[in-house]
């Protein structure tokens, strides 16, 4: 390039930016999608064209925009793909020359993804990567030797395999959804990738285009491939999901597709949202997304099939009749004639009973969805109260496989909340509790397949004790019913494990239940958050607690009800809310009241003589001599027994047996055994700071704590045990248990007090939807100890503040709960000190911890 460089790289970039900026002010003016997508393609396609021209590049060279870029869509902050074609093996010159072009286009300010290839290159990874091959059959020509480019096109069409590009897609798209588990209702999805995303509509353009038809949903359509209404909600999402990303890009600043809980409320000002019903413009914007997408998921279902059909399928295959309604063709279900479900509104029922019992059977036919789609509003208030519909309803949840799918299926179609009014008004309903991920009715949703995982032995070995339970359980779709209904009042106000008994019995009624599964759903619906509460929230180790959740229970039936939905429950929050140690706790809750109820006492069902026994043969395996624990056991009381499983036991043990009053601080760390956390033994003389000194320095070193257990032996000694957690992204547990047991006892073997930094990083999602902290400090029946129970916002040093206003108000903690919940915390502590016998006092103390945990 001659000496003109610099001064025509400011003035593309001078051109670049304010043709940009006028893009943006006209599409703020007026939303039109096309000239915001379109302009911008030209836009970087005069500023390529004469950055070519300048730099001299060879005749014999084109230069070609690929991708989106290819296809003529460039969203604001959006990557410019290019190829660079070339005759033959590039040269020393060539390769300087692209070099030196690909650094002036990101001096200009374009963001360049560029490949350097000629028609071998683009041929051969063609057909070994379906990425590559679908980005370079969008491409078009931007500047250079036209027969070269030819020359490529006709060689990529020649090589291309209509059937093998479609499998290969659809493929891709199976996985693109599992990496987002299989549903567009997140409360954060991706525009672009999630299902329902524009990747869906951008799919079907592919395969349309690779087929050789226009890019025109009005193609589709004279094709038979779509009908008219469908072609037109084809273009009504596409145009509702480009304005999402472009309004998500200028929100940014930069490439966004997710939406997150960052720019909802922005966006919903954008789209001119306002509040409903009690609901936030956000969410009233959410809604409308979920919506667009339902439609993309299942409008994206027909396309594929009929694709499918003109593509892959042997276009004489006979029709299987099955019954008068429905026949197979090709490994689908398909109706018998368009007058089907208008006739016979229980074959909407019907079918997807079918799809469960006849497992040759891939699926539905597009016009089955099609006339499903067509007929949901003949399910009506006399198609409900049909004792035949009800039947068929409950077989629908009693079958051996196809269960989740199906509940799927008569989500999707709109099935489900016609048959369950009470379901439509959960549907597509946001959650802003900081640990759900997913929409209330896609939550219930995961909730039953966790329970269906259960009952299979593919996920026996994830889940072993929940297989043997459920499989040991009789009627397991009553816990399929369960899940429908734990949830179905949520939004309403009130207590919505309450209120949703009252549907529960109603649904269990009108299906004319027995009344002892009645009984069972509707006990559940009412405790579904129980288990979990007293498992994470109260002290496990003390056998009032056991006893008192075995008096609720009642028996083994409900024990393992609970247990299976609790579990399925939790798990269907969030992949970050479940771990190895809430496992853990729930499974001692369940054992210690299962033994309860099979007639043991209480300190058998917590296993305190069998836990020692236990504790001693685990030291005698590790080669300890038989006494060795009775100079530390003697300074343990049976709480500590209680509270600590043998395992624990014994690890403290093996550590302190021959030092049970040192000088200095004993801090041990180990993994445990999920892998997802390291537990912290802490062995040094109490002090009324200790607990705060403690969280603080954890604090310090980037950890979260998930559980501590607070103990003070008779001898004065603290022995406290820690289980932590890095939420962030860092070296593996087990490379850096040296380091914490070092900076940790580093730290307390200070005498200086640990200092609080201001602030501190707070998770996005709370400065979104804050929360009010509460506090509460209670006398306990005995009137010799407090419980102080509190939730709030989880951030760091949280426990540090809490520690610290209890050390300074002279109040001594003797037991910890700490409960994670996603980005709330519900802690538990017991304490004592006389300063809480006075009114004042206590009131003091709420009020200065209500303010040091407001966020």
């Amino acid at each position: 390039m001659n000496d003109t460089a610099d001064p025509l790289i400011a003035e593309l970039r001078d051109a670049h930016k304010s043709g940009f900026d006028r893009l943006v002010a006209q599409y703020q003016t007026r939303p039109v999608t096309g000239p915001m997508l379109k302009g911008r393609s030209r836009l970087v396609d005069g500023i390529l064209e004469r950055m070519w021209r300048a730099f001299e590049m060879p005749e014999d060279l084109a230069l070609v925009a690929v991708g989106g870029y290819g296809r003529g869509e460039l969203y604001p902050y959006s990557d410019v793909d290019i190829l660079l074609l070339l005759p033959r093996e590039e040269t020393p010159d060539i390769r300087s020359r692209i070099s030196g072009l690909i650094t002036a286009l990101w001096d200009i300010g374009l963001e360049i993804g560029q490949s350097v290839r000629t028609i071998d290159d683009c041929l051969r990874e063609a057909a070994e990567d379906i990425t590559v091959e679908t980005n370079l059959l969008e491409a078009r020509l931007l500047v250079g030797d036209a027969r070269l480019f030819e020359r490529f096109a006709g060689a990529l069409r020649a090589q291309l395999s209509v059937p093998e590009f479609f499998d290969a897609k659809h493929s891709e798209q199976e996985q693109r959804y599992a990496r987002y588990q299989d549903t567009p209702y997140s409360l954060e999805p991706n525009c672009k990738e999630s299902p329902g995303g524009l990747r869906d509509i951008q799919m079907l353009i592919w395969i349309s285009r690779a087929a050789g038809y226009q890019d025109d949903w009005r193609e589709l359509l004279r094709r038979g491939l779509v009908t008219g209404s469908e072609a037109r909600e084809l273009r009504e999402v596409e145009r509702f999901l480009q304005h999402v990303r472009i309004r998500l890009h200028l929100l940014a600043g930069r490439r966004e597709d997710r939406l997150l809980f960052d720019h909802q409320e922005q966006l919903a000002r954008a789209f001119d949202c306002e509040p409903q019903g009690g609901k936030r413009a956000s969410e009233v914007f959410m809604q409308s997304y979920y919506i667009n997408a339902k439609k993309v998921t299942q409008l994206n279902t027909i396309l594929l099939l009929n694709f499918a059909e003109q593509f892959l399928a042997d276009q004489n295959a006979p029709a299987m009749v099955i019954n008068e309604n429905f026949q197979t063709i090709r490994e689908l279900l398909d109706i018998r004639d368009e007058g089907v479900f208008s006739r016979n509104p229980t074959a909407l029922l019907e079918c997807l009973l079918i799809l469960e019992q006849r497992s040759e059977l891939k699926g539905l036919t597009a016009r089955t969805i099609r006339s499903i789609w067509q007929h949901r509003n003949r399910i009506n208030a006399e198609f409900r109260a049909d004792p035949a519909n009800r039947a068929l309803f409950l077989s629908l949840l009693q079958q051996r496989r196809g269960i989740v799918a199906t509940f799927r299926r008569l989500n999707q179609f709109g099935l489900l909340s016609r048959y369950l009014p009470s379901w439509n008004k959960i549907l597509c309903q946001m959650q802003h509790d900081l640990f759900h991920v997913y929409t209330v009715d896609q939550h219930c949703l995961v909730v039953m397949r966790n329970l269906r995982r259960f009952t299979m032995a593919e996920h026996a070995h994830e889940y072993p004790l929940m297989s043997r339970l459920i499989l040991a359980f009789d009627e397991p779709w009553l816990l399929y019913v369960t899940a429908l209904f734990h949830d179905i009042a949520k939004g309403r106000g009130g207590d919505h494990s309450e209120l949703g008994t009252v549907d529960a019995r109603q649904f269990c009624d009108e299906h004319d239940l027995p009344a002892e599964h009645t009984e069972l759903v509707v006990w559940l619906v009412r405790h579904h958050l129980t288990m979990s509460h007293v498992a994470q929230k109260q002290d496990i180790g003390d056998p009032a607690v056991i006893e008192q959740f075995a008096e609720l229970v009642g028996d083994e039936r409900r024990l393992s009800a609970l247990y299976l939905l609790t579990h399925a429950d939790i798990r269907g929050t969030s992949p970050k809310v479940w771990n190895g140690w809430k496992a853990k706790l729930l499974e001692d809750l369940f054992h210690a009241t299962r033994r309860l109820l099979r007639g043991a006492t209480p300190q058998q069902a917590l296993g305190a003589d069998a836990r020692t026994e236990e504790a001693r043969r685990l030291l005698r395996y590790y080669g300890l001599r038989p006494e060795t624990e009775k100079p530390l056991w003697r300074h343990l009381d049976q709480l500590y027994f209680l509270r600590h499983t043998p395992d624990e036991i014994a690890w403290h043990t093996r550590q302190l047996y021959y030092r049970d009053a040192p000088e200095a601080p004993i801090i041990k760390a180990r993994l445990v055994e999920s892998g997802d956390a390291i537990q912290v033994m802490v062995y040094t003389p109490d002090a009324k700071d200790l607990f705060m000194r403690l969280c603080g320095s954890i604090a310090r070193l980037g950890f979260t704590i998930l559980d501590a257990k607070i103990h003070t032996t008779k001898h004065g000694f603290a022995l406290d045990s820690f289980m932590l957690q890095n939420p962030e992204e860092g070296p593996h547990y087990r490379d850096i248990i040296a380091l914490l047991e070092h900076d940790l006892a580093e730290r307390l073997d200070q005498e200086a007090a640990v200092e609080r930094p201001p602030g501190g990083r707070v998770s996005r999602k709370l400065r979104h939807f804050p929360m009010t902290p509460r506090v509460d400090i209670r006398q306990d029946e005995a009137g010799r100890r407090y419980t102080l129970t509190l939730s709030a916002a989880d951030r760091p040093f949280l426990l540090y503040d809490v520690a610290d206003v209890l050390a300074r108000s002279n109040v001594s903690l003797h037991s910890a709960k700490i409960a994670t919940l996603g980005e709330r915390v519900e802690d538990t502590f017991v304490v004592s000190g006389g300063s809480l016998a006075n009114t004042q006092t206590v009131l003091r103390i709420k009020q200065e911890l209500q303010e040091r945990l407001r966020i």
